[in-house]
């Protein structure tokens, strides 16, 4: 089990991004969260087994739409939270 803090940086608030993925979670059965930061960036909080957290960053990258871009994205390890059970969109 692999769980992560992914800060995503780019064109990435207001194309549908948290929406986005969140259904890359679900696909991939991952669970946890993905907000808005104030700096424009988007914050996402992922855990799910290590091939499943691999496809879901692959997924994160491309984006959703041709009007996101994927700048950068701060991957850090996080242990392992046994009260994550969903994946959801926080505001």
């Amino acid at each position: 089990m692999r769980h992560i803090k992914v800060n995503v940086k780019g064109q990435v608030q207001g194309v549908g991004f948290r929406f986005f993925t969140q259904q890359a979670a679900t696909e991939n059965a991952i669970v946890g969260w993905v907000r808005n930061e104030d700096d424009g960036s988007v914050l996402i909080e992922a855990q799910g087994e290590d091939k499943n957290i691999d496809a879901f960053l692959n997924e994160v990258e491309k984006g959703p739409t041709k009007f996101a871009r994927v700048q950068d994205m701060e991957v850090t390890e996080l242990a392992e939270d046994t009260e994550l059970t969903k994946f959801e969109v926080k505001y």
